[in-house]
């Protein structure tokens, strides 16, 4: 084999073997109609906590965060919530910080201060999640651009992904996710995986 060659097929392997790293990565990003993924975490009232378990068979909107700033959008969003859908018992919400990086080493202090800071009828709609965030950024397309957004994720009764959107509270969307999460909690569990128009929005 002459060197051309030789070096032709190493090149031909780096490139194939990049293409299946890209679509590797690429199927790592969540699509409406995808199992949600075990979601690991701790509620505030100290209990552990995996959704979509935790829901407890009822159509969930998540609220995630991955920086300090994204709380203000987080609490927008719930705040929406419970103003506007949170008295059905079908509905519910979890609010997600996502921590990683260095902050993980300050896990006691940070989350005694969100139990201080956050009314105790909520902290068990609270989870702090520390573990496998780079996997949870890739799901969700979280971008540095968009680092501050809170990023929202609709799952049914089911577990299955129903809506995906990042950004800050926007009542033209609050209405679209409102008449989704109504008809979702409106519909016959038995009917579950009957056809739902699904949709994913980007901000």
């Amino acid at each position: 084999m002459n060197n051309f060659t030789a070096w032709s097929c190493v090149l031909g392997v780096i490139v194939l073997s990049m293409a299946t790293l890209y679509a590797t990565h690429a199927q790592d990003s969540l699509r409406v109609g995808d199992a949600l993924p075990e979601l690991k975490g701790r509620l505030l009232t100290g209990r552990e906590a995996v959704l979509p378990r935790a829901a407890s068979g009822k159509v969930t909107l998540i609220a995630m965060g991955f920086t300090y700033q994204s709380r203000f959008p987080v609490e927008a969003w719930a705040e929406w919530y419970r103003s506007s859908v949170g008295s059905r018992a079908d509905v519910t919400l979890f609010e997600v910080p996502m921590i990683g990086g260095f902050a993980k080493l300050g896990r006691w202090f940070i989350d005694r201060g969100m139990r201080g800071g956050t009314p105790v009828e909520f902290h068990d709609r609270v989870i702090t999640v520390y573990s496998d965030t780079g996997d949870w950024k890739r799901r969700v397309a979280y971008s540095s651009e968009h680092k501050d957004d809170a990023y929202l994720i609709v799952v049914d009764r089911t577990g299955v992904v129903r809506w995906l959107h990042h950004g800050g509270f926007d009542a033209t969307q609050a209405d679209h996710l409102r008449g989704l999460l109504t008809s979702l909690a409106d519909r016959d569990p038995a009917s579950a995986h009957d056809h739902i128009p699904l949709r994913k929005i980007e901000p």
